[in-house]
C-alpha cells in the first residue's frame, strides 16, 4: 500500500503520538468476529439455543454497557456469560493481525524521534493475548490500558489519570483513534491534534467521518 505523499499531520508540531489499538493499529475484524459471531455461537451451544436466538439475547446486554468500563472488561463478561473468554481469544488468536501498513507506520514514527504510546480500552488479558500474537508491546514506547485507571477513554477521568502516569504536552500530542466518542473526550481535555480512522475493520468499507481530520488507515500519516 502506497503512503500518501503529503501527510495531514504536521510532524514538526508533534512530540507524543497516542495510539488506539483495536481499529487503529490492529484490525477490528477480529473483535467483530469474536463478539458478534464466536461468543454467540459458544453461548448458544452452552444453553441449547440457536445462534440467532443467542445473538438476539446478547445484543441488548452488550449495548447496555457501551461506553462503560464493563463493556471492555473481560472479567465482567466472563462472569456474565459463564465463559472463559481469554481462553477463547487464545484459541482464535491466529486471526489477530495488524491493519495494513500499521507496523511500518510505528517504525517510521519512532524513527522520527516521536514517543509512541498505545492507549487502549482493552482489558489487560485481551492485551496480553494480542501482544503475544503481534508483538505490539515491543513496537511502541509504552502501553496504558484504561482498566489501569478504572476509567474508560470516553471519560475525563481517564485523561487526567493518563497525564499523571504518562506526562505529555496536550499542545504537542497527536491522538489517532477510531472511536469518535474517545476523540471528543480527548479534544475536550485539550489534546490539540486528533485523527480519526475511517476503516478500522478491513472487512468493511470506510466510514464517513465529519468533525475530525480522518484517514482510511495510519499508513496515510507518514
Amino acid at each position: 500500500m502506497t503512503p500518501a505523499r503529503t501527510s495531514i499531520v504536521d510532524w514538526d508540531a508533534i512530540d507524543t503520538v497516542l495510539l488506539d489499538m483495536d481499529g487503529t493499529l490492529l484490525d477490528l475484524a477480529f473483535d467483530t468476529f469474536f463478539w458478534r459471531s464466536l461468543v454467540p455461537q459458544r453461548y448458544a451451544h452452552l444453553h441449547g439455543m440457536t445462534v440467532a436466538a443467542a445473538q438476539e439475547l446478547l445484543a441488548p446486554r452488550f449495548d447496555a454497557k457501551a461506553g462503560t468500563l464493563e463493556w471492555y472488561c473481560l472479567d465482567h463478561w466472563a462472569r456474565d456469560l459463564g465463559m472463559d473468554l481469554k481462553a477463547l481469544k487464545r484459541e482464535h488468536a491466529a486471526q489477530i493481525r495488524f491493519l495494513p501498513g500499521a507496523r511500518d507506520f510505528l517504525a517510521r514514527v519512532r524513527a522520527r524521534g516521536k514517543r509512541t504510546v498505545v492507549v487502549t480500552n482493552a482489558h489487560r488479558d485481551t492485551f496480553e493475548v494480542k501482544a503475544a500474537r503481534t508483538g505490539i508491546d515491543r513496537l511502541v514506547d509504552s502501553v496504558h490500558c484504561s482498566h489501569d485507571f478504572a476509567a474508560p477513554k470516553e471519560t475525563e477521568a481517564f485523561w487526567r489519570a493518563l497525564t499523571a502516569r504518562e506526562p505529555f504536552d496536550v499542545e504537542r500530542t497527536l491522538l489517532v483513534e477510531d472511536s469518535l466518542t474517545v476523540l471528543k473526550a480527548a479534544r475536550e481535555y485539550g489534546v490539540r491534534h486528533t485523527v480519526a480512522i475511517r476503516r478500522p475493520d478491513s472487512q468493511l468499507p470506510p466510514r464517513a467521518i465529519s468533525g475530525y481530520a480522518s484517514v482510511d488507515g495510519v499508513f496515510e500519516l507518514v
